[in-house]
């Protein structure tokens, strides 16, 4: 089995929900020891639509993953491990909260 490094929350929005994307994110950081990336007003590597990153450590997946969850309020969340291998990090082991989103695997 891989060993998961870590976890990266990626919360996707528009510019109609940007400020609700940016107050889960900063509540997430504020509540959890993980870090909050940027938050992109265009697609970045795979993502599909602007998105801000949480990365955090395996430890707090069972803590983070449901706080998500409760917290979204329909934000589409896509959830995934950091094992090293992307393409399947990105595929076969993501979690997705909300819509599937069409994912660019090109970069991979």
């Amino acid at each position: 089995m891989r060993q998961i490094k870590g976890y990266h929350a990626h919360i996707y929005y528009d510019a109609g929900t940007i400020g609700q994307a940016r107050a889960l994110c900063e509540q997430a950081a504020q509540r959890f020891a993980l870090t909050m990336g940027r938050m992109h007003e265009r697609p970045v590597g795979p993502h599909p639509d602007w998105s801000c990153q949480l990365a955090f450590g395996p430890e707090l997946l069972g803590d983070v993953l449901p706080w998500l969850a409760l917290n979204r309020k329909g934000l589409v969340v896509f959830l995934h491990p950091d094992t090293g291998d992307d393409l399947l990090d990105h595929t076969e082991h993501a979690i997705w909260m909300g819509a599937v989103r069409p994912l660019d695997l090109s970069i991979f």
